[in-house]
Order: C-alpha cells, then structure tokens, then sequence
C-alpha cells in the first residue's frame, strides 16, 4: 500500500478490524519510511448492478444519487443521516440478493417510497410528488389519501392486538 504522506511502498498493519457491520475490512497501517499512520479499507468487489432508466438507457447503479434523492426529500425533516444511509443501503442489498444483473428506477423508487413511508410522511408524499411526477392537485390529493388510509389501518391494527 502507498503511504498518502511520502508515496513509499513499505507499511506495516498495525490493527485490523471489521468495519461497515462486516461487509468491510478496516486497517491501521504504519508508512515504515515516514512513520506516519493512515487508514485502508479493504471491502469485497461486487459485481455492477445496472439500472434501467424509463427512456430504456441503463447506468450504473449509483448509492450516493440515490441517497441524494432521499436527502431531498427528507429536508428539514427529524430523519437522520444514518437512517437515510441504511434505507440506501437495505434497497442495495435487495437488488443485488435478487441476484438481478438489472433493476429498473421505477422498482427503485418504489423501493425508496415504501421506505420512506415507514420512516416519515413527509418525506414520503415529497419524494412521491417528484417521482410519480403529479400534473395535478387531484392526483396529489388521492396519494394523500391513500397514505391517511394506510395510516389509519395501522392504527387499527395497532389498537386490536
């Protein structure tokens, strides 16, 4: 590994220990020419997951645009940084255990929406107002309705058991 300090090849491990709940290796390393200590990651190599935008073209998937989208939606909203990162990374690990090569937006953003659902309302109807691209105040108000509806079956449920 090259030290980031003084481009010397020759290190030495100092400490290694899992990182991102084990889906990655962290390492302390000591640079054996400067003396400086640096961190590495070590993560597994996963196979590209492609996704299949709604004008047919196919990306590679990307978390950080994802993310950037729930982040929007979750503006001046009591969610934090770390319940945003989980929902991207859970809606990840679900496309690739699919073992599915492809994913289309439209199953992301049905992903991304039923999360948000769970994690806040708010966000949910911003993030459903861009996603199913409303022309109207009419389909606005009957995704309203259907989240008050979806609410008050919860609660039901919630006051019977």
């Amino acid at each position: 590994m090259k030290c980031p300090y003084c481009n010397c090849n020759d290190d030495r491990v100092v400490d290694s220990r899992p990182a991102e709940d084990g889906a990655a290796i962290r390492r302390r390393r000591e640079c054996l020419k400067c003396g400086v200590r640096f961190t590495t990651y070590e993560k597994i190599e996963k196979p590209p997951l492609l996704v299949i935008k709604r004008d047919g073209t196919r990306e590679l998937f990307d978390s950080n645009k994802l993310l950037e989208g729930i982040v929007k939606a979750c503006m001046k909203r009591p969610v934090s940084t770390e319940v945003m990162e989980k929902l991207v990374s859970d809606i990840e690990e679900k496309c690739r255990s699919s073992l599915e090569k492809e994913v289309t937006s439209a199953k992301l953003g049905d992903m991304v929406m039923d999360g948000l659902k769970e994690i806040d309302d708010v966000a949910y109807v911003r993030f459903a107002s861009v996603y199913r691209e409303f022309k109207d105040v009419e389909e606005f108000m009957k995704e309203l309705e259907g989240l008050q509806a979806s609410q008050n079956k919860k609660k039901n449920e919630n006051t019977e058991a």
